[in-house]
């Protein structure tokens, strides 16, 4: 399945998907029959692999979506949407989510107007995540917000490009998180 890992590359003819959506191999194009462990395992892979997590972290992420009130799957994505590196890259200032990570790291973003160089940092509703006044004129940011138009920015964020900051107006809701991953397979495996 096709996940844009790599940024622009994922919406030109250059993709490595278009050109061959089957494993490598002599075998890879025959048909496989997944058991159902292969097809929990899969979906959380896909889902640490799209937002670029460790298994150790997930787990934790998890965990505590299974401690929250609501619906464990639900909580889960929505913990991993509040990560400060997917808002970033959310909001379009980054043309993908690693990119976005090492922006963060660098130290080019503050929350609330205090500096924040940790990808993980949960933000909360109402903070500004805002692009530093140094940093504004970075080629990777300009490129980002020139590239935002070919993805939608999410409800639950409100972008203002030409003040570099956006807005957390609320926590995502399932309809509102446009990945397509089957999150009750990821607790089924969890839940083993």
């Amino acid at each position: 399945m096709k996940l844009f890992l790599k940024g622009d590359r994922c919406y030109t003819d250059k993709c490595s998907f278009e050109r061959r959506p089957y494993p490598p191999g002599q075998h890879g194009q025959s048909r496989l029959k997944f058991s159902e462990f292969a097809l929990q395992l899969r979906e959380k892979q896909k889902t640490k692999r799209y937002y670029g997590v460790m298994e150790k972290q997930f787990r934790n992420y998890f965990e505590e979506a299974d401690r929250g009130k609501g619906v464990t799957g639900t909580r889960l994505l929505a913990l991993l949407e509040m990560r400060l590196d997917n808002v970033v890259y959310s909001l379009g200032y980054a043309s993908s989510r690693r990119e976005a990570r090492q922006l963060v790291k660098h130290n080019h973003f503050v929350v609330n107007g205090i500096k924040a160089n940790i990808p993980s940092y949960i933000v909360q509703k109402g903070d500004v995540v805002e692009v530093r006044e140094a940093s504004r004129q970075i080629a990777k940011v300009m490129q980002g917000i020139e590239n935002v138009k070919r993805r939608e920015i999410p409800g639950w964020l409100e972008a203002d490009h030409g003040a570099f900051k956006g807005t957390i107006k609320d926590v995502p809701s399932r309809e509102q998180i446009t990945l397509p991953v089957e999150e009750n397979m990821v607790v089924e495996y969890y839940s083993r």
